[in-house]
């Protein structure tokens, strides 16, 4: 049994109930197996027929009885399934949410696509089916056993004797199949991820000429996966065989050991019949179970690293809290913040920094430095390992919470344009937007000329299937999006890191204004950005080395000021 199914919510009420109506198909398994032996049986002793109406009208009623039961376990099934998948694909959407962008990266944006669109259903299907299955493995052939045991003892003992050395062979094709199910799980990520980053980087391909070489890759990634789901489906047939053929030898030994013992006179007819329509639906269940289990493998995989996922640094219910709203009057102190790896090696080091009300705070350093760990834990996308952030005197272990991400803007260094209208990318953190709105945000981020140049205008169709845009037109949207939210706390992450220094100064242009009257974070390695700031950090090995104005680091000819000269030496700006 697989103990995941238990931690869903109504898993225990659908079982009970599944039990139930499974209970009730064992008893009428039975009632067919008698009624129809002793119909059979009288008819062939020479009675009438009509006096094997009423052994047949029961027959028949046990009969449309089973199977009604059974549609009733498959509905209960279905409901469930369906409601636990939806559940969990909320589950782990809001959970893609919570991370960030950077712990994505680290998964894989593949990855993720494939166990949303296709590791939900199949978790379903899985769901669906192994649920029944399973009750019906577990009930019927006990139900059955006893039956058979107290008409017959013998019949009853060889039963005995061979369904645990059916189900000790389906446990060992299980263990079989699940080495080849994750051998082609993991080329199936490698190809899923492959796909994705193959459609993303299509133009470039394109533009530098790469597309046809690239053909061969796609290739050597899509044979692998074939391979794998080869081998899979050698193991998933072959264990269907093995159980058919089993199962009709256990069967066989039943017939002819009944048979022998009708001949010889130490059994009745109407008994051995039974037995013997008995014997079949004894071993079903566990055919049934074995042959759904290896087709719906892929989907018991998908959910366990589905909840492998959801469990990844989980919030407990007692670190929920409210951060009030920031205003000009609010602070904000980072005192001892921390932040090491699961091999306990630190990525930021006893950081101290304290901002009020409405500032720019640019963060710098070389390369590997810490400044994009140190946005993700601003942001609420990662927790610290150990100190406080303490936010007007209120200290709290992380921002997570939802009442300080809801004030949050965050721009990446490559946002994600969707596959819609400019309209829609624009609005898509706020979907309820007027036109109007959507045009003013669109206008302050310097997309109104762009957007002219469509024949369409805001309903252009750009992103996968659509219109390609450059970087510098992709930062613009990110910037019409934050716009809209209208919140005061923005976060950028090396926004710019991507763009070639025109396309880069008319960002810049754009971006400063709409910088004012705002608490923004901004990390960066381009330095010219830093004279418009109020206050800088310089972050070096994960720890805050200094901090103050433009114009007090460059006096000071610290850090900073190294930093600025490394870069003037090497060409950059």
């Amino acid at each position: 049994m697989d103990k995941q199914l238990l931690r869903f919510e109504g898993s225990k009420q659908a079982m009970a109930l599944i039990g139930l109506l499974t209970f009730g198909q064992a008893i009428a398994i039975i009632f067919q197996a008698m009624y129809l032996s002793k119909a059979i049986t009288m008819m062939f002793q020479g009675a009438a027929v009509s006096a094997a109406l009423s052994s047949l009208f029961i027959f028949l009623v046990a009969h449309m009885t089973r199977h009604f039961l059974q549609w009733g376990k498959e509905k209960i099934a279905y409901r469930f399934a369906d409601r636990t998948a939806i559940s969990l694909q909320q589950q782990l959407v809001d959970k893609i949410f919570q991370i960030g962008p950077r712990s994505i990266g680290e998964h894989g944006s593949g990855r993720l696509i494939t166990l949303i669109l296709e590791g939900i259903p199949q978790f379903k299907t899985y769901v669906q089916l192994f649920i029944p299955r399973f009750m019906s493995m577990a009930i019927i052939p006990f139900v059955l056993f006893v039956y058979v045991i107290s008409v017959d003892r013998l019949t009853g003992i060889i039963l005995a004797v061979v369904l645990p050395i059916l189900i000790l062979f389906l446990i060992l094709l299980g263990i079989t199949a699940q080495k080849k199910m994750d051998a082609q799980l993991d080329t199936y990520k490698l190809l899923s991820r492959h796909f994705v980053d193959s459609l993303r980087g299509l133009v470039t391909l394109k533009y530098l000429g790469r597309s046809k070489a690239h053909e061969k890759a796609i290739e050597t990634v899509s044979n692998k996966y074939r391979i794998a789901t080869n081998r899979t489906l050698r193991i998933a047939f072959l264990s269907t065989f093995a159980l058919d053929f089993f199962t009709s030898i256990s069967i066989a030994i039943i017939a002819v050991e009944l048979g022998v013992r009708l001949i010889n006179g130490g059994m009745g007819l109407e008994a051995a019949l039974a037995m013997l329509i008995a014997a079949p639906e004894y071993f079903s269940p566990i055919r049934e179970l074995g042959n759904d289990f290896h087709a719906t493998m892929d989907g018991k995989e998908a959910g366990e690293e589905i909840q492998t996922l959801l469990q990844e640094e989980t919030i407990e219910s007692d670190d929920i809290f409210q951060i009030p709203a920031w205003t000009n009057d609010s602070t904000l102190r980072l005192q001892g913040i921390e932040k090491c790896t699961e091999d306990d090696q630190r990525i930021l080091k006893d950081l101290h920094l304290q901002v009020k009300g409405m500032q720019k705070i640019g963060i710098v350093g070389m390369s590997g430095a810490g400044k994009s760990t140190l946005i993700d834990l601003l942001s609420g996308f990662t927790q610290p390992t150990a100190g406080e952030i303490i936010i007007n005197g209120v200290a709290y272990p992380h921002v997570t919470d939802e009442s300080w991400q809801r004030q949050m803007t965050y721009i990446p260094q490559h946002p994600t344009i969707f596959s819609g209208t400019v309209a829609e990318n624009i609005r898509f953190y706020e979907p309820t937007a007027s036109d109007e709105e959507v045009e003013q945000a669109a206008k302050q981020a310097g997309l109104q000329p762009l957007i002219d140049a469509f024949p369409n205008r805001y309903d252009e169709k750009i992103g996968q299937a659509g219109r390609a845009i450059s970087g510098g037109e992709e930062q613009r949207i990110a910037l019409a999006r934050s716009l809209l939210q209208k919140r005061s706390i923005m976060l950028l992450d090396e926004p710019t890191a991507h763009l070639d220094i025109e396309t880069e100064h008319e960002i810049k242009e754009t971006m400063l204004p709409l910088l004012e009257n705002k608490l923004v974070f901004f990390a960066t390695h381009r330095l010219h950005w830093m004279k418009e700031m109020d206050m800088i950090v310089v972050v070096e090995n994960g720890a805050i080395v200094e901090t103050g104005s433009y114009e007090q680091l460059m006096a000071k000819k610290g850090a900073y000021y190294a930093l600025v000269e490394a870069h003037r030496k090497g060409g950059k700006r």
